[in-house]
């Protein structure tokens, strides 16, 4: 019988690498063969600290789902932070994973990576073909050489050492173990909170920005770790035939996509606010669409199972086990690790 691969899981304490742990062990992996470091044991923006732990724990497979992640305001606010980190993050993993013979290792990105006026839906070969969104642009740009790293070292390293590196590029994600912050937290996540907690304040409104018209696309965590397992273990042959060396990332999503007026109306029933929803259109609306072409992904064999009506329900009961008693405070946005 054989032995189990050892995997490492980067990020397992953030919303995505906690649930590909969860994929494994549902899948039958061994707890005992998945490891994982918080940031206090392990900073992976410290390359000595990195190196000596690769070598130490020899992994045969790598989720990197380690990154700094946060909304818009803390990638106004902290620039610097958002790049240098994710950079730093990157380049020590992948490098620190093939200086001890991983073959295989999986890159977890952000849509983000997409020019700010693609076409609409976004395909992998939109990547690099017009100007970010300037708002997130160093986070940006620190996925996108992540992707080129891993593209990079298979090109360099695949034919002489078996290097097999992917990357996947996902939706709008929500579910367990989201950020429900009121100022740093995401569309899903903060909607949530507001109707949650107009509904225990008994107020007959919940105003949000915007025309309602915008229209988004979400994907529920637990697919997104199923998507990730999927691709990590697709035989090399197979994905060859759905990747090119330049253009080999996969995204993720969830088709269709709804208008942010229908999340609110779904949003409000999920958690029980029955009061009126006003929209001020007097706010900005953002990008009028975002969705990613995924029929490479569905090409591989792979499509979301749980839909949205669904979802918001699982991550209210999620929010409901896990919401503070008190208002939280702003806060510097942390790692995920």
């Amino acid at each position: 019988m054989n032995t189990p691969e050892t995997i490492y899981v980067a990020g397992h304490r953030g919303m995505v690498g906690s649930a590909i742990v969860r994929q494994l062990l549902a899948a039958g992996h061994p707890a005992d063969h998945i490891v994982t470091r918080t940031r206090a044991e392990l900073d992976l923006t410290d390359q000595a600290a990195v190196r000596a732990f690769f070598a130490h724990t020899r992994p045969q497979q790598v989720y990197l789902a380690a990154a700094k992640v946060g909304g818009i305001h803390a990638n106004h606010v902290f620039p610097a932070d958002f790049i240098y980190q994710n950079l730093m993050i990157e380049a020590n993993v992948i490098e620190a994973a093939f200086c001890n013979g991983v073959r295989k290792l999986l890159f977890l990105g952000s849509s983000c990576i997409y020019p700010r006026l693609a076409e609409q839906p976004m395909s992998e070969q939109a990547l690099l073909t017009g100007p970010l969104e300037a708002t997130n642009e160093p986070y940006a740009v620190a996925k996108i050489a992540g992707i080129k790293l891993c593209e990079s070292y298979n090109r360099q390293f695949g034919a002489s050492h078996g290097v097999d590196y992917r990357s996947v590029m996902p939706t709008n994600l929500y579910g367990p173990g989201d950020n429900y912050h009121p100022e740093n937290s995401h569309v899903i996540p903060a909607l949530i909170r507001r109707f949650h907690e107009a509904k225990v304040s008994g107020l007959p409104e919940v105003a949000i920005w915007g025309s309602g018209t915008p229209m988004r696309e979400f994907l529920y965590v637990e697919d997104m770790a199923a998507a990730c397992v999927h691709v990590m273990n697709l035989p090399n042959a197979v994905y060859q035939l759905h990747a090119q060396p330049m253009v080999s990332h996969i995204n993720v999503g969830y088709w269709p996509d709804v208008t942010i007026a229908d999340l609110a109306h779904s949003v409000a029933r999920a958690t029980g606010f029955t009061g009126e929803i006003r929209f001020d259109a007097s706010k900005p609306d953002g990008t009028p669409r975002k969705l990613m072409d995924s029929s490479r992904l569905q090409s591989l064999g792979w499509h979301a199972k749980v839909d949205l009506h669904r979802g918001l329900e699982l991550t209210y009961q999620d929010f409901l086990a896990h919401s503070p008693p008190t208002p939280l405070s702003a806060f510097r946005p942390s790692t995920t690790q």
